[in-house]
């Protein structure tokens, strides 16, 4: 369906986080922050023990934030407490021990998290939301060797990316094709047949910038060879050998950039108030989807919508209620739409929808359906119903027809539905039953 989810859609993926710290103010600190900033249920144990009851009390543990000094456990158990679990573990220590910090993230250790350093807190905020967000993305690791590629892929797991391996550049590119999940792809350029740069330009043909991420990667020295990969496609660029915190940065770096062009994208297209596609993105959508609808011979309706009564609702119970029926309308209108069908919300109270492959009659029986869908909304404000209809106007397109003059044609037959007493379907052509 061409519609923006009025929010981000939530799979049912582990949410809690353990957090294990013998400071009660530092707990309750960073508690409070994840809970607040990214809305993850939090709980704080002081001791191993504390932590074995909490694992036991639930099954729903994503991520362990557990210092290295407990009452009940040196070090090494409490890691060892930790990863015998396989639960992905965050170590925040309150010494800087740098032997200390080898030792540990040599280990199974997502990250070795400094607490008193400045701007650390922030830093265990982004690292949290990154590794929550990171297990709904798929990389891909292209390279011949298959200790290079078990490398790369291990790391990717760590930090909970789902990992898709391929030992050449067709493989790569069939994989690419087969899965839109993949957001990011990680590229060596020595291997035999399509080398990695040339595997980048054409990866570039499969999915753009703001889609996929590419690093390229090489243990060649050629001062070259960076430049080369980034002009054709890449985003970065790592040499081998590179650090684990290295490579965990320059990935998580690139995925940060593709969720920011995916936000200024949402801005530019998405309304906020409804969270569906604004006037913008249909109008840019539609063009091009009526002419290959229509191209193909292919039904195609256009309808307006508006809201009866809306300067009341707002007069009356005031512009929150206001906001509160035009988000439970677009919600009903997102819907009711079939995975084919383009919407948007126009602007003030009325919403427009492009709608194919429907011949008159059951066209009209599909905006009677949304009609009534709308009419038996129940929306509470201050422990009071409001309802409210709406009018809808449709029409059909002929095959020489353009966009304009159907959206000028389904204003009018939401005039004529207006001026016919409201909550009705008015469209362009008589129905069949009027018609008998």
């Amino acid at each position: 369906m061409h519609v923006l989810p009025l929010r981000p859609p939530s799979a049912a993926l582990p949410q809690r986080i353990l957090l294990v710290e013998n400071s009660r103010s530092y707990t309750r600190m960073v508690a409070e922050a994840i809970e607040q900033k990214l809305g993850l249920p939090v709980t704080v144990a002081a001791t191993l023990a504390e932590a074995r009851d909490a694992l036991e009390s639930h099954d729903d543990w994503f991520l362990a934030l557990t210092g290295l000094v407990l009452a009940d456990g040196n070090r090494d158990a409490v890691v060892d407490f930790f990863l015998d679990r396989g639960l992905p573990t965050v170590v925040v220590s309150g010494v800087y021990d740098e032997d200390l910090r080898r030792r540990v993230l040599r280990r199974q250790i997502i990250d070795f998290v400094l607490k008193n350093a400045p701007g650390s807190l922030d830093y265990l905020l982004w690292l949290v939301q990154r590794l929550e967000r990171n297990r709904r993305v798929s990389a891909l690791v292209v390279d011949d060797s298959s200790s290079a590629r078990a490398y790369a892929a291990a790391l990717l797991e760590l930090y909970g990316y789902t990992v898709v391996e391929a030992a050449d550049g067709d493989a790569a590119l069939a994989a690419l094709e087969a899965d839109s999940t993949i957001r990011l792809a990680v590229v060596d350029q020595e291997m035999p047949g399509m080398q990695g740069i040339e595997l980048a330009r054409r990866m570039r043909s499969v999915r753009t910038r703001d889609r996929l991420a590419v690093i390229g990667v090489s243990g060649n020295e050629d001062p070259g060879l960076v430049a080369h990969f980034l002009k054709n496609g890449a985003n970065d660029f790592l040499r081998k050998p590179f650090s684990r915190e290295e490579f965990f940065c320059r990935v998580s770096q690139n995925i940060d950039q593709l969720e920011l062009i995916g936000s200024l994208q949402d801005l530019a297209t998405r309304d906020f108030l409804t969270g569906l596609p604004n006037r913008r993105h249909f109008l840019e959508q539609s063009e091009r989807m009526l002419a290959k609808l229509l191209a193909e011979g292919e039904a195609v309706t256009v309808a307006m919508l508006d809201i009866d009564h809306f300067k009341h609702i707002n007069d009356t119970w005031g512009h929150d209620a206001g906001d509160q029926a035009l988000r439970a309308i677009a919600a009903a209108v997102a819907g009711h739409a079939r995975p084919q069908d383009l919407v948007a919300r126009f602007g003030g109270e009325e919403f427009c929808m492009l709608v194919p492959g429907l011949a008159r009659d059951d066209a009209h029986a599909y905006f009677e359906g949304l009609r009534h869908r709308i009419d038996t909304l129940q929306i509470m404000v201050n422990e009071e119903e409001v309802r409210v209809t709406v009018s809808i106007g449709i029409t059909m397109a002929t095959p020489q027809d353009n966009l304009s003059r159907l959206l000028c044609e389904a204003d009018r037959c939401l005039y004529l539905a207006k001026a016919a007493g409201r909550d009705r379907v008015q469209p362009s052509w008589t129905p069949a039953a009027s018609a008998a």
